[in-house]
């Protein structure tokens, strides 16, 4: 037990709630918190739309805190000197923070843990993002016990058997701490409070639908949980609990059951992309198959600007790519699609595709975008014998058959017929170049997909034939 003035340190970064919370709640038998926020630097800069954000979410915090009577401290520099001079000032004996799961992230935690502890500090760094954390899907396998998962399916039926629930913390706050710092931003954006309220309606009736509207962006809203759970304004573990309990309800049909299935699966998958990058953090980088990462992708394309701007004649996938500069969101569908046109299609490097997308994404979880885009890539934790290629026409037409969504985010197209059983707008067939469509024309495919993706699939399979005959040098 710690003494009666005894006080530490708490470090928020992307954990930015006080419910729910496992860093604090593991911190709090160590004495009085004080709440601090280090900056650092600006992972937020590339977005404006994610700068808004993550000041929402402050502002929502030091809200919350301020009505716990204990003012957040915001302080700017280098990490070890402010929190190694805010220690001295508050007399911490500890310091605690939410692990990080990116790799510079990571290196930067393991650098200030080393400080500290020659300081003479006792630091506890907690598993937080995830709903279930990592060395316990990785300690109940029934063979390798302490490595992570490189595929999802059985990392899927672990997770579900782990019962991890929500987190009652209550931390006792340093209400007189006498430290001063930076005010909080003033935002005018909706802040951590309102995530929850968002969840519960999401659960209420639209989540019942989630299963169709996963795929189909045109068919009711998905949860639109990314931004809050990357910063921590909402806890991976109380979307689980609150699935599981809106899943008990007696008078929910099978479709209805099976929407809130699909809605964890999605949960887990999220946790699935937080353990590779904790237990596989060797080359972040670099492809997970290490066979793969001598596979070249290319930095460019002469298509490459287009795809960026929305006009690579495929309507589906520029619809995605115009949502994403209008938004800073995508809908999952699309982006799976887009991401693969750009790997496949063009044949870009998928890190040119993720970091085209932190530019635009409200959203902020570097972990989560290597893991997503090397699956779409075929060089991840996607263990399939090839990658899977997305045709761009036939996933109009699975998914937006009368081209509504088209339709919605492309002006070219948003007066124009949904085309009968084709799949996408029919100004997306061979149209007459003639001067009366002007600058509304939309273009012509940028490349022939059938033609791009099987010179892809043949290099791929050369490349792999080449990588199975090469001799295993030894160690």
């Amino acid at each position: 037990m710690s003494a009666p003035d005894a006080r530490a340190l708490f470090l928020f970064d992307r954990d930015l709630r006080l419910d729910d919370h496992a860093a604090l709640a593991a911190l709090s038998s160590y004495g009085e918190i004080v709440p601090v926020l280090a900056v650092t630097g600006d992972s937020y800069a590339s977005s404006a739309r994610r700068r808004s954000a993550r000041e929402a979410a402050i502002d929502g915090l030091a809200t919350s805190l301020a009505q716990a009577g204990a003012p957040l401290v915001i302080r700017r520099g280098s990490l070890a000197a402010t929190v190694l001079g805010l220690a001295r000032e508050a007399r911490a004996t500890a310091v605690g923070w939410s692990l990080a799961y990116d790799a510079p992230g990571l290196a930067a935690q393991r650098s200030l843990q080393a400080e500290l502890e020659e300081a003479g500090l006792t630091v506890i760094a907690t598993h937080d993002a995830p709903a279930v954390p990592p060395e316990e899907t990785a300690a109940a396998r029934a063979s390798d016990e302490g490595l992570g998962y490189r595929a999802f399916a059985p990392y899927l039926a672990t997770w579900r058997r782990l019962d991890v629930p929500p987190v009652v913390a209550r931390p006792r706050f340093a209400r007189a701490h006498g430290l001063r710092g930076e005010a909080p931003p003033a935002s005018a954006g909706p802040g951590g409070a309102a995530a929850r309220a968002a969840l519960e309606t999401y659960l209420a009736g639209p989540a019942l639908g989630y299963a169709t509207a996963r795929d189909v962006p045109g068919d009711g809203p998905t949860a639109r949980l990314s931004v809050a759970l990357g910063l921590g304004t909402l806890a991976a573990r109380t979307v689980r609990a609150s699935i599981a309990a809106r899943a008990r309800d007696p008078f929910l049909l099978v479709e209805e059951r099976l929407s809130l299935r699909a809605f964890e699966r999605a949960l887990a998958q999220r946790d699935f992309f937080l353990q590779l990058a904790w237990f596989f953090e060797d080359a972040p980088d670099a492809p997970l198959q290490r066979r793969m990462r001598g596979f070249p992708g290319a930095a460019d394309h002469p298509a490459l600007a287009v795809w960026r701007e929305g006009r690579t004649g495929y309507p589906f996938v520029d619809a995605g790519l115009r949502q994403l500069a209008a938004t800073g969101w995508m809908h999952p569908r699309a982006r799976l699609v887009a991401a693969s046109f750009l790997c496949f299609d063009l044949g870009v490097d998928w890190r040119v595709g993720r970091d085209a997308w932190d530019r635009e994404l409200e959203e902020y979880d570097p972990a989560l975008a290597a893991g997503n885009w090397q699956w779409v890539a075929g060089l991840g934790a996607d263990l399939a014998q090839f990658p899977r290629i997305y045709n761009p026409r036939k996933q109009a037409r699975a998914y937006d058959p009368i081209g509504s969504y088209a339709r919605r985010w492309i002006a070219e197209l948003a007066d124009r017929p949904a085309a009968a059983g084709a799949g996408e707008p029919a100004a997306n067939r061979p149209q007459l170049a003639l001067p009366l469509f002007g600058d509304r024309a939309y273009p012509a495919p940028v490349v022939d997909h059938e033609t791009a993706a099987r010179a892809y699939l043949r290099r791929y399979a050369a490349y792999v034939r080449d990588q199975t005959a090469a001799p295993i040098s030894s160690p």
